[in-house]
Parts: C-alpha cells; sequence; structure tokens
C-alpha cells in the first residue's frame, strides 16, 4: 500500500455478510464499500479502512449485512384492503368481495395511498425491490420512482373493462404508452401483466407474445394457481393452460409464472428448459387453499424459483422473512424431504432467484462489485436469534422482519435505525384509515 485512500461514499462495516453469490457463504468483519450507487468492494473489514477513505461510515456491529429481499409477485394498492374478506376460496374472494370493492373505490388515489403503505411495509421488512401488478401502473411508477423505491410495474391485460380501461384495445395502448415512458428508468421498469389464464382470451395473449418480444419485457402471469383453474382450462380449451401458452409461444425466458401449484412432472421438464421463473407465494396459497406449489421438485429440476407475497388482501402482509420461513416449511411438508428447500436455497430465493426472474439479476440480488447497492442491514443480537450458529438458518428459521434495521436502495438509506427516511408514519396511518372508513361502508 502506498498510504492513498479512495474516496466512497458509503462504507458498510458489518459483523456477518452474507453475500448470496456464492451460495451459503459468510464472511465475517467484513465490510462493503459503495460509490455512486453501486457496490465497489466486498472485502475484509482492516482492508476496507486502508483502501478507502468513505464520506460515510457505518459500523454494523451486531449485524448481517445481506442484499435486500425480493417480493417477486406482489399487488401493493392491495394493502388498503387488508383483512377485508378472509377465511373464502379465491373465486368467491375475488368475484364476490374483491372485484366489486375494487369497481367502487379503484383510482389514482387509491392506488397512491395503497402503494406508499406498501413501500413503508416493505422497507420496514427488508424488501428492497417488488414486481407490482396492478392498475394505474403509471400512479405506481411515480409513487415508487418518487420514494427510491425498486420496482418493476405490471401492465394490465384482461378482458373487462375497469377504472384503468375500458376494452382491450384500451388496456394495449396505455401498456405500450407506459412502457415507453419507462424505457431506460434505472429504478422503475415494465413488465406485461396479463392477469390469468380464465380472464385473458387467445388473441390478447398473442398480442402480448408479440409486443413483450418487440419491447423486451417479462410477462408477469398468475398460472396454475388452482385445481378448478386447470378443469375449467380443460373443459373451455381442451388443454391445460400451460400446454395453451406454449401453443402461443409464451413459454419462454420472458415469463414470470406466479403461484404454480398444480403442476405434472412434464411440464416442469417443460418450465425448466423453456427457462420460465417461477414465484411461489406459500402463504397466499394456504390462506386460499389453491393447493402447494412443488417448490423442491422445480428446484431441483433447473426452474429459476423466486418468492412473492401475493396482495396484503390475501396473505395478510408483506413480510418475506415469513415467506421465507413458510417457502422452507412447507417444501418439507410437501415432500416428505426434511432438505428440501435449505436455508441458502430458500434465501437465493429471496433474493438472486426474484432478481432473475425479473431480468434484474445483473444489476440486483447479491452482494457483487459492480451491482447496485441494494443492501439490507438486520440485527443478530436480539434474545430470539440468540445463540448464533449458522447466520443463514437463522435468517430463515428465526429471525422475525422487526429486526431489520436499515435499507438501502442504490446506495441511499430509505430505512435507518427503524426509522423511515422519505415517508411519515403519521400521514400513512391517516390515510389507511380513511380507506378502512370508506371501504367499510360499501
Amino acid at each position: 500500500m502506498n498510504g492513498v485512500t479512495t474516496p466512497i461514499d458509503l462504507l458498510l462495516s458489518a459483523r456477518w455478510v452474507v453475500p448470496v453469490e456464492p451460495r451459503g457463504v459468510v464472511l465475517e468483519d467484513h465490510a462493503v464499500a459503495v460509490h455512486q450507487g453501486a457496490i465497489v468492494a466486498l472485502l475484509p473489514q482492516a482492508e476496507a479502512h486502508v483502501r478507502y477513505h468513505a464520506a460515510q461510515h457505518i459500523a454494523l456491529d451486531e449485524h448481517a449485512l445481506l442484499p435486500g429481499l425480493v417480493n417477486a409477485h406482489t399487488h401493493n394498492p392491495m394493502t388498503l384492503l387488508r383483512g377485508l374478506a378472509d377465511d373464502l376460496p379465491l373465486m368467491t374472494w375475488l368475484r364476490e368481495h374483491i372485484w366489486p370493492v375494487e369497481a367502487r373505490v379503484l383510482g389514482p388515489e387509491f392506488v397512491r395511498d395503497g402503494t406508499e403503505l406498501a413501500i413503508a411495509e416493505m422497507l420496514r421488512g427488508g424488501t428492497t425491490c417488488a414486481n407490482e401488478n396492478y392498475f394505474f401502473p403509471d400512479v405506481s411508477a411515480a409513487t415508487y420512482r418518487a420514494h427510491g423505491f425498486r420496482a418493476v410495474v405490471g401492465l394490465p391485460i384482461i378482458e373487462f373493462p375497469s377504472a384503468w380501461a375500458r376494452d382491450s384495445d384500451e388496456y394495449f395502448a396505455r401498456a405500450c404508452e407506459l412502457a415507453d415512458a419507462l424505457r431506460g428508468d434505472a429504478l422503475v421498469t415494465a413488465a406485461f401483466a396479463p392477469h390469468a389464464p380464465y380472464t385473458v382470451g387467445d388473441t390478447s395473449f398473442a398480442r402480448v407474445r408479440l409486443l413483450a418480444d418487440q419491447l423486451d419485457l417479462p410477462v408477469h402471469l398468475h398460472l396454475h394457481e388452482t385445481a378448478q383453474e386447470i378443469s375449467d382450462s380443460l373443459r373451455e380449451h381442451g388443454q391445460r393452460p400451460l400446454a395453451r401458452l406454449q401453443r402461443m409461444g409464451l413459454l419462454n425466458d420472458r415469463l414470470i409464472a406466479v403461484h404454480m401449484t398444480q403442476l405434472t412432472e412434464a411440464e416442469i421438464a417443460q418450465c425448466a428448459q423453456a427457462g420460465v421463473s417461477v414465484v411461489h407465494c406459500p402463504e397466499s396459497n394456504l390462506k386460499l387453499a389453491s393447493g402447494f406449489c412443488p417448490a423442491e421438485t422445480l428446484r431441483r429440476g433447473g426452474v429459476n424459483l423466486a418468492l412473492g407475497t401475493d396482495g396484503c388482501a390475501s396473505n395478510n402482509d408483506l413480510d418475506m422473512f415469513g415467506e421465507m420461513r413458510s417457502a422452507a416449511l412447507l417444501a418439507k411438508g410437501v415432500s416428505g424431504d426434511a432438505s428440501a428447500m435449505d436455508a441458502a436455497s430458500t434465501l437465493h430465493a429471496a433474493t438472486l432467484g426474484g432478481a432473475r426472474a425479473l431480468g434484474l439479476d445483473a444489476r440486483i440480488g447479491s452482494i457483487v462489485p459492480g451491482k447496485r447497492a441494494d443492501l439490507i442491514a438486520v440485527r443478530m443480537d436480539a434474545l430470539e436469534t440468540q445463540p448464533l450458529y449458522h447466520i443463514v438458518s437463522q435468517l430463515v428459521y428465526a429471525t422475525p422482519r422487526s429486526q431489520v434495521s436499515d435499507a438501502w436502495i442504490d446506495g441511499r438509506a430509505l430505512l435507518r435505525d427503524g426509522a423511515l427516511t422519505t415517508l411519515e408514519r403519521d400521514v400513512l396511518l391517516r390515510r389507511a384509515r380513511h380507506w378502512r372508513q370508506r371501504i367499510a361502508t360499501i
């Protein structure tokens, strides 16, 4: 060393760093150097202090530092419908409760307020990226950007009118307009979001496939969610939904297939060969009695696996730490194999697997120099996480989201010592109570 240090914006020194790549590795007494929103180095603390002069140094002496969690399937404005219609099967829940309420309240203000409440909840729980699927995606995109939150916003396609669009042509026109507006945005990007095989026709699916190829966008779709979906498809189309998508050229590496509780071995092999990503939403599927995604079989079969919470109306939270624990435990119970969805694989699904599903794995999902500094710090000194034998296991099986202390996106602190930096708690509470009063009278 020649005594010359390199100036950087931020140095995070942590008791443990969990980079996710390589899988399962834990680095003790390491530091992450950040400059202009990017990770520039991951190295031992002693070396970091010699090599870098940081404008800000944060010592995380009792923390694990890891990539921000990626919630790969959300309907975030539905935070405002949390607990509205519980203990009901999927189609009853949708047709008799959720859709009628949305018809009365859906609009830009509802989407903005629900998204802000979701951003607060996600940051406090260690999530730094969400794959959004809801109406008024222009409002969602503006809200995410205003608060520095990373998101992929779905461009909704569905065969019935809504407050967002009157018919298929308007859905597609507005989708293309927003996709164009978001092109090149470093923080908020777009994906086509045809709702589901039972709400989208072949003509619309064909248009989605053509435009997704032309615009180089992912396709975010509820698929094989329930046994009823399969039986209805066989009756109406003469084939299972996955086969229908394959016929139309949508079974490829752009497809983000959500839920996937009803799968054959042949379909799992098809997904692996085509490069499909599957988003497992264990708690929503359990709550709606939709079935069990064969997560471990998918993972061992070579399918990229991600995790999502689904919306607060069917979960009822955006807690990715809880989702990790549920996913790991459920996989063991479903497979009859205690080694299924081990802790490292589960954490991978909640970080790099989600990033890969969204096409963002070159930018986020692991602590690698050159990637964006989307990071979280988790206190590991609580009584509930003692003693510490294996950090990754403790993160997945024993750590509540309340132990997340800090979150950074692009190196910008959005949660510091448990306090939100861009959102005011009292404002969020006031707006949530306003919507409760309005919806409760419907």
